[in-house]
């Protein structure tokens, strides 16, 4: 495994960390997700990502277990606040009723008293941001966070929430955004401005929810079993990738991987890892041997012309438009 700096902070991360959406407490029984949890242990991965609402909480429950035994000092757990995590008005949103009692939440679910990196899910457009940013300032003053992050904000948003981190002595040092080799909207100006601000990403879906893999192939249905098949995870994330499209282009990538000498999942992970504004990618696992083929990714080096060469296959089916990072302009 190979280890990066979280943006300009002094926090070590490594490239390849593991997340749980849409699998622990959902989309697998608990025994798969403690082994994953393993395998990515023995691979070297210490980045942990999770969420108080994924799977309604009990993905967080789900990983603060498996963890369990292991030297706290050698981890870095990362968790999120902002969708609804319970049926009450104030149980959703960046409020400083939200914030406050969100975190000892998640502290009580992960067994910890702290997690390296409290992260805003989304940006809160109902809440005023130092009213937020103030929240986030007394979770890290009192030893609850030690560092914070956002994720899917704009570059204006970052910026903004970045001066007033300042003012208040708090390290905003992250942004958690899509990013792959057919999502690539934070290009043009949340990249720009993170690297100006000393941000690092810590990019999710870096295999285009699966559909990089390969696994997928035109004009036959998913495969059973799959992330397609499964309303409960995620199927509706991926069904915008499943044209015919999308899918002969990507398996024009395969040639390419194997004169790399990897397989296309490590390839699409590899890819989010030659951008040096990118500190981590994001990968989940339902089995162990997930983890053990994509770790495979860190610490690749992809030449200038293999990169235009697969530029030149999905250029057509990128999306590069910045607008597309976006928040729901009501609480959900």
């Amino acid at each position: 495994m190979e280890f990066r700096h979280l943006g300009r902070s002094g926090l070590m991360v490594s490239e390849i960390s593991y997340g749980n959406w849409i699998t622990h407490g959902s989309q697998v029984e608990e025994d798969a997700a403690f082994a994953c949890v393993r395998a990515a242990l023995d691979a070297g991965i210490t980045t942990f990502d999770t969420a108080d609402v994924y799977a309604g909480t009990r993905a967080e429950d789900v990983l603060g277990r498996a963890l369990q035994g292991e030297r706290r000092e050698g981890l870095e757990i990362f968790t999120k606040v902002y969708w609804p995590t319970g049926p009450g008005r104030n149980d959703r949103g960046l409020s400083r009723k939200h914030i406050m009692e969100s975190i000892n939440g998640s502290l009580r679910r992960l067994r910890t008293d702290h997690v390296d990196l409290y992260q805003a899910h989304r940006y809160d457009y109902s809440t005023p941001l130092e009213e937020t940013m103030e929240a986030f300032a007394d979770v890290v003053h009192s030893g609850k966070a030690h560092y914070i992050g956002v994720s899917e904000w704009k570059a204006s948003q970052i910026r903004e929430a970045h001066g007033l981190a300042r003012e208040l002595r708090i390290p905003l040092v992250s942004n958690q955004p899509q990013y792959s080799m057919l999502w690539r909207v934070i290009e043009t100006e949340v990249v720009p401005t993170s690297e100006e601000l000393g941000l690092g990403q810590i990019v999710w879906s870096p295999m285009a929810q699966g559909v990089l893999s390969g696994k997928y192939l035109p004009g036959q249905p998913p495969p059973a079993g799959s992330r397609a098949t499964d309303e409960k995870s995620g199927a509706g994330f991926i069904a915008q990738w499943l044209t015919d499209d999308v899918l002969t282009r990507v398996q024009r990538l395969k040639p390419l991987a194997e004169q790399a000498g990897l397989s296309m999942a490590q390839l699409a992970i590899a890819w989010v890892l030659q951008n040096p504004n990118v500190s981590s990618a994001i990968v989940g696992a339902s089995r162990p041997e997930q983890v053990h083929d994509n770790v495979k990714a860190a610490g690749v080096k992809l030449d200038a012309d293999l990169l235009k060469a697969i530029d030149e296959i999905v250029e057509p089916i990128t999306e590069r438009d910045p607008s597309r990072t976006e928040s729901p302009a009501q609480r959900p």
